[in-house]
């Protein structure tokens, strides 16, 4: 495993002719990121993951401050997996100069948690413009539990470079909770409010299908969840190839967005 503080010591060293896999995250990792390497290194010849905490996508400075950051458990976690490199830049090396790319949202496109957190994903465009600009990868793997953040990438970016996006199958904990590197600032009896929560939205997805007062059940499905956490910012039917609120049940997901005490955690089913 070779590691790389410089993205242009990257760039030069590594070559991308080959079948490269390029897993972007912002570290803290977790199973649903090793589902995600290991997906990259059986499509792949070589594979690179990077971690960086961004922030440009914190709207708010004391989130990106309580981010949880592990960079010595990661680094076992990936030489364990015998990942070929990985990619730990500074925000200096990231952002060298003012002239970087900058994405502003349609506003179409400002629902859901672009919504609630306004500049999020135009800080996620613009990192991940950087990443594919120096990173000339084949493929770049992505989870489905950031499924607003994948079709907007898709959206934005995918006709501007050639690395193909594969969105990944979100990983969950006893098929329920979505992991997140956020569930580390839970405690124990939130976790277990997180996969009551979890297990309310499986239900009464079903329930959903079945009703023809769509509006009224979502509602219903919201105000029971509010019980039991801090608070939720939305609850919403969406089609899922282009993210407008769906009446009907096909080709639909249910996202989500809720507190758990101070910290914000999303899904969609």
């Amino acid at each position: 495993m070779i590691i790389f503080k410089s993205i242009n010591k990257l760039k030069n060293q590594v070559n991308f002719k080959a079948n490269i896999g390029f897993v972007p995250t912002m570290g803290s990792l977790h199973k649903g990121h090793v589902s995600l390497i290991k997906t990259s290194k059986r499509r792949c010849y070589k594979t690179i993951v990077s971690i960086f905490v961004n922030p440009a996508q914190f709207n708010k400075k004391i989130d990106f401050k309580k981010y949880p950051r592990n960079i010595i458990d990661d680094l076992k976690i990936l030489k364990k997996l015998r990942v070929d490199y990985v990619l730990i830049p500074s925000i200096k090396d990231i952002y060298k100069t003012k002239k970087q790319m900058k994405i502003k949202l349609k506003e179409n496109d400002k629902i859901l948690c672009s919504k609630y957190r306004p500049g999020h994903f135009e800080g996620v465009l613009a990192v991940i413009s950087i990443f594919l600009k120096n990173i000339k990868a084949k493929f770049m793997f992505l989870g489905d539990k950031d499924f607003q953040q994948v079709h907007l990438i898709r959206k934005y970016l995918s006709n501007k470079f050639k690395t193909k996006i594969i969105s990944c199958k979100t990983i969950r904990f006893n098929n329920s909770f979505a992991y997140s590197s956020r569930n580390k600032l839970l405690t124990k009896k939130n976790i277990k409010k997180g996969i009551l929560i979890s297990n309310i939205l499986k239900k009464y997805r079903k329930q959903i299908i079945k009703r023809f007062n769509k509006v009224k059940e979502i509602e219903m499905i919201t105000n029971k969840i509010s019980r039991i956490c801090s608070r939720v910012d939305y609850l919403e039917l969406r089609n899922k190839k282009n993210l407008k609120i769906s009446k009907k049940t096909n080709n639909s997901r249910l996202f989500i967005a809720y507190y758990l005490n101070n910290v914000r955690l999303i899904d969609n089913i």
